[in-house]
Order: structure tokens, then sequence, then C-alpha cells
């Protein structure tokens, strides 16, 4: 499975963006999928993960409220929105695939990772 992540970019703080990642393959429908992220000089984290159907999803404390992870199995696009972005944001996101059909919050639960698009958000 081969992911492509896009939709990042320079914003504003305040400003909005959506990622989208695609997969190459429908494997991915029925599987995890997640968003991590990594900032300079800094260990990658755990953003937003969700289920194979959508039906549950998880975020980490300094996204929650703001960012809204999503998908859309019959186009095999993985989704998150980010609103009110914070310069703390600035990062490269990476989406991934899960093992299984859960949602996992762990990195060394995935598969499959994409490359990653960079999001600055300046002050």
């Amino acid at each position: 499975v081969q992911l492509q992540a896009s939709g990042g970019g320079l914003v504003q703080a305040g400003d909005s963006l959506r990622l989208s990642c695609t997969a190459s393959k429908r494997t991915s429908s029925n599987n995890g999928m997640g968003w991590f992220r990594q900032a300079p000089g800094r260990e990658r984290e755990f953003v937003a993960t969700i289920n194979w159907n959508g039906g549950r999803s998880y975020y980490s404390d300094s996204v929650k409220g703001r960012f809204t992870i999503s998908r859309d199995n019959a186009k095999n696009i993985l989704y998150l929105q980010m609103n009110s972005l914070k310069p703390e944001d600035t990062a490269v996101y990476y989406c991934a695939v899960a093992r299984g059909a859960w949602a996992p919050t762990s990195g060394n639960d995935y598969q499959y990772w994409g490359k990653g698009t960079l999001v600055t958000v300046s002050s």
C-alpha cells in the first residue's frame, strides 16, 4: 500500500487546513488509519486515528477540539481537518495504515506510512 499525503502549506495562526491522504489500494478500507506529526528536533507524535469504518476516532490532547479525522473508504482517502491552527502545530504530517481494523494510538501498530506533508503555522 502506498500513501500520498497532501494539503500542507504555510498558514497563519488561527487559519484552517485540510490534509488528505490517498491510498493506492482498497486494503486500507479494512484497516484503521491515523495521522502523526514530527516537528523539527522532536520525535514523531500521535495526532489522530480512526477505525476501519469511521465509527471511532481518538485524538491527542493537543489537538482535541480543533482537529477532525475522517475517511472516505469509497475513494480510499483519509482526511484531517485542522482548525484554529497554532504555531506549535508546525510539523511534517504523516498518514499511516494500521495493522488491524481498530484505531491505535501507537506508531508501532501501523504498517504503512506515507511520506508526509509539511504544515507551517506562522504567529
